[in-house]
C-alpha cells in the first residue's frame, strides 16, 4: 500500500507507539521506526498503530453506514460550523489538528475546510470508521488508536485538538496541544435529543456523575476560553430516526420492536450541544 498525500504530510507528527522514538517512514506498504517496529498501512489509506490488545469500543460497520447516512442529511452540519468556527478562530493559517475520536472524519473536514494551509490527522479505534476517515478530507490523515492510551504522537505539535462525542484524555490532549493552542470540545446537553429519548427510553444517555467527572479532569490542564450552545429542531424521515438511533451504542439496548413501530419514532428532535474552546492552564 503507497502512502496517501495526507499520511505522508503527517509524519512528521508522529512517534512510535512501541518505543516513543520519532520519525516513522515509509518501507513497503508499512511505516517503520528507527529501532525497526513497523506497523502496516492500510490499503484504505490509513495506518494502524495499534500495538497489543486491541480495544474493543468503537464503531461497528452497521454504526458506521448509518452515521455516513445521517450525516449526509445535513442535519448535523451546524454542529459541524460552530466546532469549526471555534477552531479556526485562533490557529494559524497552516494549522494542525488533531481530531481525537475522529470516526468518520465528519467534524475535522469541516474544520479543514476552513483552514485551506492546514493539515489534519484523526485518531481512532475503529477500522470501520477509519475507512471513511482516510477519504474524508485530501488534507485529513488517519490512523488507528485507543484514546485513553498515550497517544502515538510528539510533544506540542497540534495548534487544535478536536474532540466532538468522544471520549476524552485530558492529560494527553495537554501534552501535544501547544501552549498557544485550543481544545476545542463538544458534548450534548440535557435537551439533546429529548423526543427520541422519550419514546426509546432505553437509549444510551450521558451519565451526568461521569460527565462532572471528565470536567474536573479537564480543568486540571485547561481552562475555558469561550462557549456556545446550539439547539435548534431537525427535522426526521423515519430512516433518519433509524439512523440516529443505530450510528450510537443506543442500538445495542433498543429493541427492534420499538424501532418496527412507526409510532415510536418522532419526525423531528431537539440537537443541543455545548462548544467549549478551552486553552491550556
Amino acid at each position: 500500500m503507497s502512502l496517501s498525500p495526507a499520511l505522508e504530510l503527517s509524519l512528521d507528527l508522529l512517534c512510535c507507539p512501541a518505543c516513543r522514538t520519532r520519525h516513522l517512514h515509509p518501507v513497503r506498504g508499512a511505516l517503520r521506526c528507527p529501532v525497526g517496529h513497523t506497523f502496516d498501512i492500510a490499503r484504505h489509506g490509513y495506518a494502524g498503530l495499534l500495538t497489543g490488545t486491541r480495544a474493543t469500543s468503537g464503531d461497528d460497520a452497521a454504526m458506521v453506514r448509518a452515521r455516513s447516512r445521517f450525516l449526509s442529511t445535513g442535519a448535523y452540519a451546524p454542529i459541524r460550523e460552530v466546532g469549526a468556527r471555534l477552531a479556526v478562530d485562533t490557529a494559524p493559517e497552516q494549522a494542525t489538528v488533531v481530531d481525537v475520536g475522529c470516526s468518520t472524519g465528519y467534524y475535522l473536514a469541516g474544520v479543514l475546510d476552513r483552514l485551506p494551509d492546514a493539515r489534519g490527522l484523526g485518531l481512532d479505534t475503529s477500522v470501520r470508521a477509519l475507512r471513511s476517515a482516510a477519504r474524508a478530507h485530501d488534507r485529513g490523515a488517519a490512523v488507528a488508536w485507543d484514546v485513553f492510551r498515550p497517544f502515538p504522537l510528539a510533544d506540542g505539535v497540534a495548534n487544535v485538538v478536536l474532540n466532538v462525542f468522544a471520549p476524552r484524555n485530558p492529560a494527553e490532549f495537554r501534552r501535544v496541544l501547544r501552549p498557544t493552542g485550543r481544545l476545542i470540545v463538544v458534548c450534548h446537553t440535557a435537551r439533546h435529543l429529548a423526543e427520541l429519548r422519550d419514546r426509546l427510553p432505553a437509549m444510551v444517555t450521558i451519565d451526568p456523575v461521569k460527565e462532572r467527572r471528565l470536567h474536573r479532569a479537564l480543568d486540571l490542564f485547561f481552562e475555558a476560553a469561550a462557549t456556545e450552545e446550539v439547539e435548534y429542531s431537525a427535522a426526521l424521515t423515519r430512516l433518519d430516526a433509524l439512523d440516529l438511533v443505530a450510528m450510537t451504542p443506543s442500538a445495542r439496548h433498543v429493541s427492534r420492536a420499538d424501532l418496527n413501530n412507526d409510532g415510536f419514532l418522532p419526525d423531528q428532535v431537539t440537537v443541543s450541544v455545548l462548544a467549549t474552546a478551552y486553552r491550556p492552564r
